[in-house]
């Protein structure tokens, strides 16, 4: 059976080449963009599973980026990476529509948790 697509957003290349290093040996597809823009984009031509995208980035930050992924494609599930937790952004995070969100630095057994929790859901 064909795993999960994944799309990471993030302007930091090192957690970029980190996430695509726990997830691809487990067998996800999985594809990356370097800001809110550029994964919009790409998500107009390809289907994702999930989005984990990052919270602070410069253009558009990830809360803009989930609505507009919740508004055009609410199959989706979304995390979001931050590394600037407050109670207000998660849990405005999640009323948006987020899944959950993991709080940097990550390890990969938690990055392999959220997305497997966040994936499980997706199936329900």
């Amino acid at each position: 059976m064909k795993k999960a697509s994944i799309l990471i957003i993030d302007d930091e290349g090192i957690v970029r080449t980190s996430c695509s290093r726990a997830l691809s040996p487990e067998g996800y597809e999985v594809k990356t963009a370097q800001n809110g823009i550029e994964g919009l984009k790409m998500l107009e031509t390809e289907r994702f599973d999930l989005v984990l995208t990052d919270l602070k980035m410069p253009d558009m930050d990830g809360i803009e980026v989930l609505g507009k992924i919740k508004e055009k494609w609410p199959g989706t599930e979304v995390v979001i990476i931050t590394g600037y937790q407050t109670v207000d952004t998660a849990v405005k995070a999640i009323k948006l529509g987020a899944f959950n969100y993991i709080e940097k630095p990550f390890t990969p057994d938690a990055l392999l948790a959220a997305v497997a929790e966040a994936l499980e859901k997706k199936k329900r």
